[in-house]
């Protein structure tokens, strides 16, 4: 059973006297466990997509399923608690909360969403903080810490959730190359871990290089869809 499922996908902006016809009925289906970029020139709808797919804002006209759930017809507050149980999200300037440190950090999703227990949060955040290697930095706040090292923290706070799926919006944008690869390298590995699937929006040709299937975006449409299977290794 698809993960995602978008059928004729339309989301039109109202500005002021002018509809923006930013997605012009987009369909495909997304496979559980899936490694995928969304690539297109700025305005082609990859970020649109992204904020449908996240609970973030619903579709003008389709259908799009998550995790089996239609959430185009869910209310702002449904979206917000199937959200906070399914989905992750990973920014490209990494949104860490700079009083809280790289445990705090990684803990404050099951605080604030989930009301995960003391005791169980705990294990949690301890197994994802050596899992993306930062459990000697645990102590530490987001501003004594690289560029890196900070995406490696909001990989394992966008996993902590258990969610199904991960939102990934260019998180490699701030990155150096050799970062950027390591950053790739890690989230592959936590996909194979947890068979969490992940979903980026991205003009990294690093990411795309990597992804397992690419959609083109092209003036809000779907232009082409390249299936490589098991990608390269960079």
């Amino acid at each position: 059973m698809a993960l995602i499922v978008a059928d004729r996908v339309r989301k039109v902006y109202r500005v002021g006297e002018i509809d923006i016809h930013a997605l012009k009925g987009l369909s495909f289906e997304i496979e559980p466990g899936s490694f995928v970029s969304f690539v297109g020139p700025s305005g082609s709808g990859k970020t649109t997509l992204l904020n449908l797919i996240g609970c973030l804002d619903k579709p003008s006209e389709g259908r799009l399923e998550v995790a089996g759930v239609d959430v185009a017809g869910l209310e702002r507050r449904q979206g917000a608690s199937f959200r906070g149980k399914t989905i992750g999200f990973i920014f490209q300037d990494f949104n860490l909360i700079p009083v809280l440190t790289v445990y705090e950090n990684i803990e404050y999703p099951l605080i604030m969403v989930q009301d995960v227990p003391a005791r169980e949060r705990s294990g949690r955040v301890l197994k994802l903080l050596e899992a993306v290697g930062m459990l000697d930095q645990m102590h530490k706040f987001p501003d004594q810490i690289s560029g890196g090292q900070k995406q490696r923290v909001a990989v394992a706070r966008a996993l902590v959730g258990n969610p199904s799926l991960v939102l990934a919006d260019e998180p490699t944008a701030n990155l150096d190359h050799a970062t950027a690869y390591q950053v790739i390298d890690l989230m592959k590995k936590m996909r194979d871990t947890l068979n969490t699937t992940f979903l980026f929006s991205t003009h990294d040709p690093k990411i795309v290089g990597e992804a397992e299937t690419v959609f083109r975006l092209e003036d809000g449409m779907l232009a082409g869809v390249e299936d490589k299977g098991e990608a390269g290794n960079g």
